[in-house]
C-alpha cells in the first residue's frame, strides 16, 4: 500500500528535521567550547595543585663546594644579615644577649600551630620564613602567625636553590611568594632567606648574583650564624645545646617548623626558650634587629626592648591589584587542593569499580555464551509464523536497495514495511522499484510527511500484519537466517522484546575499525551481562524485534527522548516483560564515516540515554519484576555510561601529567597494565563473537585518539542536559557500501 505524495513546490518549506538540525547546530557550537573549558579547567587545577607540591616545574638541585672569589670578604666574614641600603651591601649583626628567633619551610599545619602556641605561652617573637605554595595552601595559619606579632619572610615559592634559576624564575619565585602573602594575611615583606643556605660564609658565586639583584630590589637577605640542626632528629638535648651561641653573643637562630617531623623541634623549643631567658637573653625579630641601632637612644634605663619598637617593620600593607590578586591565588588554590584530592579518590573508586565491571563482564559473558549455545538449550517450540519488519527510511537512496535485498533472502516467512518519512530523495521510489525487481510482494511502502523516527515505527507498528514485530534502520543489511534467529525467544511467553548482534559492516576504514571493537566488546559483551541480570537498557536500533501489543500498551515509540531505542526499552522492563539478547541474529549496519558524524551520532545516543533515565527515573521505586530494571539496569547504566566514562578524561590527564612530571615508567607501565586488562576482555568478546583478532591492533589507537572523543560527546550531553537543550532525530551521511553482509572478523 503506497499513500499518495503532495505535488512538489518549486521552493520547497524546511522540514521539521532540517529546521531542528539547524537549531542544534547553534547550540552545538558553545556546548563543545564549553565541554573544551571545562576539561581544560581541570587540566589548569591539576597543574596548579602539582605547581604547589612541586611536581611542576620542581628542581632538586643544590649547589654545593663552588668558589666565592667574587664575594666581598666583608660579606662572607659579616654578620647573618644582608642589606643594600644605598646600594651598599652591609651585613648586621645581633646585638649582644639577644636572639632571632627565625623558622624555616612552614608553615605547616601540624607543627606551625604547635610552635606559635609555645611562643605565646613566652611572649616571644619569632620570624618565619615561608614557602609560598604552603602559605597559599595554608593561608589561615599566616594570619594567625602575623597577627599574634611574628614576622614573616620570602622562603621562595618552591623551595628551589635559586643560584640554578634564571632572573625570570628569581622573580616569578618571589612575586608569586608576595601575593600568597598578601591573600593570607593582607601583607608583603622585605625580608628574604634562600633555601639551603646558612651562614654568610657559605654565600659563592653563582648566588651572590642573586642577592645583589634582590638587594637593588629592596630585599634584605637573612642567614643564621647558630644552627640547631633540628632537622637532622638528634635529640632535644642537642638541639637546645647546637641552638644556644657561645658566651653573650648576641645569634641569628634556626629552626624548622617544617620540612618533616618535627616533634624533637616541639619539645626543644620551650626548654631553649626558658634556658636563654634564665642567661639574660632577650628575643626580637630581624627587623627589631636592625632597628636596634636607630633606637638606641631611646632605651629605657632598665634596658630591654625599645617601647615603641615596631616588630613588624619589615611588613608593608598589601593593596590594589597586590591584594586582589593574592586573593584570587589563594581561592584558587584552595579549589585545587580541594578537587585534586578529591578527585584522586573519585577516581580510584572508578578505577575499582571499572575494574570490578571488566570481571563481572567476563564471568557472566562466559556463562551467558555456554548457557545460550548448549545442545539442549530451547525457548520453547519454535516460532515458525510470519512477523513484519519494519524499516523507517528518511533519504536512505544509497542503501534501502541493499536492505530490502537482504531481506528478500529471508529463511523466515515475513511481511516488509517500509515507511519513508517525508524523504525527499526518492527513496520510495527506489524502495519500490527494488521490491519490484526482486519479485516481492509481501513489501508496503507508506509514506508520511517527515515527523521523525518514533513516529516513522509508530505507523509501522500500526500497519503491521502479525503480532512479532522486528525493527531495522534502512542502513542496515540482514544475513538470511537473522529473523529467524530473532524471533526464536518469543516462544517464552514471558519474553517481550529481543536484542539482535549488531555489527559494523564499513570496517575498513580506521574510524570503522575502532566501532568494531567498540560494537564487540562495549556493546555486545554488555548485552550478555544484562541478559543474564535481566536489566537490558537499550535494544539497537538496527536490530531489535517485540511483542506488538506489548509496544502499543506502552504507548509506542516515544518523542519526548532522543534514544527511543532506550525509552522502548525500559517500558517494555516496567511493563513486567522480560528483554534478552540473540547473539546469533546478526545485523550489518553502516557506521558513521566521519568523526564529525561520529560525533553527531554519540551525541544523540549519550543525550537520549540521559533523558530515558531521567524519564523512567520512577523504575526505583517500582515494585516486583517491573523495579527489576530501576534496582538493577538503572544504578549500572548510570555508574557505567555516565559517571564513569566522566572521570575517563581525568585519568588520561593523571597519566600524562604522571608520565610528564612524576614518574614516566611507572606511569606507562599503568596505562599498560589497564590497556592489557582491555585487551583481554576484548579478546574474549571476540572470541564469542567468532571475529578477527586483527582488529585488536587498533586498540592502542583507539585508547590514544577515539576514547578522548566519546568523553567529549559525554561532557556535551552532560551540558546539554543540564542547560535544558533538545535535539530531533539527526540523519547521517550514508554512502551504501554495506551490501552485503560482511565476511565475519
Amino acid at each position: 500500500m503506497t499513500t499518495p505524495t503532495s505535488s512538489r513546490r518549486r521552493r520547497r518549506a524546511p522540514t521539521r528535521i532540517e529546521r531542528a538540525a539547524g537549531r542544534a547546530a547553534a547550540l552545538q557550537r558553545p556546548r563543545v567550547i564549553l565541554a573544551l573549558l571545562l576539561l581544560l579547567a581541570l587540566t589548569c587545577v591539576m597543574l596548579l595543585d602539582g605547581y604547589l607540591r612541586a611536581e611542576v616545574g620542581g628542581d632538586q638541585r643544590v649547589r654545593s663546594g663552588a668558589d666565592s672569589s667574587e664575594v666581598p670578604d666583608t660579606i662572607l666574614d659579616g654578620g647573618p644579615i644582608l642589606t643594600f641600603r644605598g646600594g651598599q651591601a652591609t651585613t648586621v649583626s645581633v646585638p649582644a644577649k639577644t636572639i632571632a628567633l627565625t623558622f624555616d619551610d612552614g608553615p605547616n599545619p601540624t607543627w606551625t600551630p604547635q610552635v606559635l602556641e609555645i611562643l605565646r605561652k613566652y611572649d616571644v617573637p619569632g620570624t618565619f620564613f615561608l614557602v609560598g605554595s604552603m602559605v597559599s595552601r595554608y593561608p589561615g595559619i599566616v594570619r594567625t602567625m602575623v597577627e599574634q606579632g611574628n614576622e614573616v619572610g620570602v622562603h621562595t615559592f618552591t623551595h628551589v636553590d635559586l643560584s640554578y634559576q634564571s632572573a625570570s624564575r628569581v622573580d616569578r619565585e618571589m612575586e608569586q611568594t608576595q601575593l600568597a602573602l598578601a591573600g593570607a594575611a593582607g601583607i608583603t615583606t622585605t625580608l628574604f632567606r634562600a633555601p639551603y643556605s646558612s651562614e654568610t660564609d657559605a654565600i659563592d658565586d653563582y648566588s651572590w648574583p642573586v642577592y645583589e639583584r634582590l638587594g637593588k630590589d629592596g630585599y634584605t637577605s637573612v642567614f643564621v650564624d647558630t644552627d640547631s640542626d633540628d632537622w637532622k632528629r638528634p635529640g632535644v638535648s642537642d638541639i637546645v645545646k647546637w641552638a644556644t651561641p657561645k658566651g653573650t653573643r648576641g645569634a641569628s637562630v634556626l629552626f624548622h617548623d617544617a620540612g618533616g617531623e618535627r616533634s624533637q623541634t616541639i619539645a626543644a623549643l620551650p626548654e631553649y626558650i626558658e634556658k636563654m631567658k634564665a642567661k639574660g637573653y632577650t628575643f626580637t625579630t630581624i627587623s627589631g634587629v636592625m632597628e636596634r641601632p636607630r633606637a638606641a637612644d631611646r632605651q629605657t634605663a632598665a634596658g630591654g626592648t625599645p617601647a615603641g619598637l615596631r616588630l613588624q617593620a619589615a611588613h608593608h600593607r598589601a593593596t590594589g591589584p597586590t591584594l586582589y590578586e593574592g586573593k584570587a591565588l589563594i581561592a584558587a588554590v584552595a579549589v585545587a587542593e580541594w578537587t585534586v584530592p578529591t578527585l584522586s579518590v573519585g577516581l580510584a573508586i572508578v578505577g575499582v569499580a571499572v575494574l570490578g565491571r571488566f570481571g563481572m563482564m567476563l564471568v557472566l559473558a562466559r556463562r551467558h555464551h555456554r548457557q545460550r549455545n548448549r545442545r539442549r538449550f530451547g525457548w520453547g517450540p519454535a516460532v515458525t509464523g510470519p512477523v513484519s519488519v519494519v524499516v523507517p527510511a528518511y533519504n536512505e537512496k544509497e542503501c534501502i536497495a541493499n536492505t530490502l535485498r537482504s531481506l528478500a533472502r529471508s529463511t523466515h516467512p515475513i511481511e516488509i514495511i517500509v515507511v519513508d518519512d517525508g524523504s525527499t530523495d526518492g527513496t520510495s521510489r527506489i524502495a519500490r522499484d527494488a521490491a519490484e525487481s526482486l519479485g516481492m510482494t509481501n513489501v508496503r511502502v507508506i509514506r508520511q510527511e517527515n515527523a521523525g523516527k518514533p513516529a516513522a515505527l509508530n505507523n509501522g507498528v500500526r500497519n503491521a500484519s502479525y503480532d512479532i514485530v522486528v525493527m531495522m534502520d534502512g542502513d542496515t543489511v540482514f544475513e538470511p537466517d537473522t529473523v529467524r534467529q530473532l524471533v526464536q525467544p518469543f516462544a517464552d511467553p514471558s519474553v517481550g522484546a529481543v536484542a539482535g548482534n549488531a555489527k559494523v559492516g564499513n570496517r575498513t576504514t580506521v574510524i570503522g575499525a575502532w566501532q568494531h571493537i567498540e560494537y564487540v566488546m562495549g556493546f555486545n559483551l554488555d548485552r550478555r551481562m544484562y541478559d543474564l541480570l535481566r536489566c537490558m537498557p537499550t535494544i539497537p536500533g538496527a536490530i531489535g524485534a517485540f511483542r506488538r501489543d506489548a509496544v502499543l500498551a506502552a504507548g509506542g515509540m516515544s518523542e519526548d527522548t532522543l534514544a527511543e531505542d532506550t525509552d522502548i526499552t525500559i517500558a517494555m522492563h516496567r511493563a513486567g516483560w522480560r528483554v534478552v539478547y540473540q547473539e546469533h541474529a546478526r545485523a550489518w549496519t553502516e557506521a558513521p564515516g566521519s568523526l564529525k558524524q561520529l560525533w553527531s551520532q554519540r551525541y544523540r545516543w549519550s543525550y537520549g540515554t540521559m533523558q530515558a533515565l531521567w524519564k523512567h527515573r520512577k523504575s526505583l521505586t517500582d515494585r516486583g519484576p517491573s523495579g527489576r530494571f530501576g534496582r538493577v539496569g538503572m544504578p549500572l547504566v548510570v555508574i557505567f555510561q555516565v559517571v564513569t566514562p566522566l572521570f575517563a578524561p581525568l585519568i588520561d590527564v593523571f597519566t600524562v601529567y604522571s608520565m610528564i612530571f612524576v614518574d614516566f615508567r611507572a606511569a606507562l607501565l599503568a596505562w599498560l597494565a589497564v590497556l592489557g586488562v582491555q585487551l583481554l576482555c576484548a579478546a574474549y568478546a571476540f572470541r564469542l563473537d567468532r571475529e578477527k583478532y586483527r582488529y585488536l591492533l587498533m586498540m592502542p589507537l583507539q585508547q590514544l585518539a577515539y576514547r578522548q572523543m566519546m568523553y567529549l560527546v559525554l561532557i556535551h550531553s552532560c551540558v546539554t542536559a543540564l542547560t535544558g537543550g533538545r535535539l530531533r532525530w539527526q540523519k547521517l551521511k550514508r554512502t551504501g557500501e554495506v551490501g552485503t553482509p560482511a565476511e565475519a572478523g
